[in-house]
């Protein structure tokens, strides 16, 4: 069973998800669904410009993470554009920004912090 996805953070919203070809029928269309990380990639490193290295801290994912979702992104948005298909953004790993007061994570058992009982409980921080 593969392992389930690491959210992503998401901090731009889109102001329009559904873009269609004006005059044919939404019926007669192909739709195609493009995710909310996908939309992210795209906004950060096509949009605003920023470098692959800054967009994948942005997201809270690798930077060969962001480099498989940015080629994602593209490719269905240019499958959308020269097949005339309509275009749907929605849904996806993600989550809205960092928590309140806690970081990005929330303290889930990745590194110190977390109050579980990791490696760094044991030993040299006895109970």
């Amino acid at each position: 069973m593969p392992r389930p996805p690491i959210p992503r953070r998401v901090i731009g919203q889109p102001v329009v998800t559904i873009f269609k070809p004006a005059g044919i029928p939404t019926r007669a269309m192909e739709w195609t669904q493009l995710t909310l990380d996908e939309f992210e990639a795209i906004r950060l490193v096509d949009g605003d410009g920023a470098d692959q290295e800054t967009a994948a801290a942005s997201m809270n994912v690798s930077r060969p993470t962001l480099t498989r979702v940015l080629a994602s992104a593209r490719e269905k948005i240019a499958r959308v554009l020269v097949g005339g298909g309509a275009l749907l953004i929605q849904g996806g790993p993600v989550v809205q920004g960092p928590g309140p007061g806690r970081g990005f994570g929330g303290g889930r058992g990745r590194g110190f912090g977390g109050g579980g009982r990791g490696r760094h409980r044991r030993g040299r921080f006895p109970r």
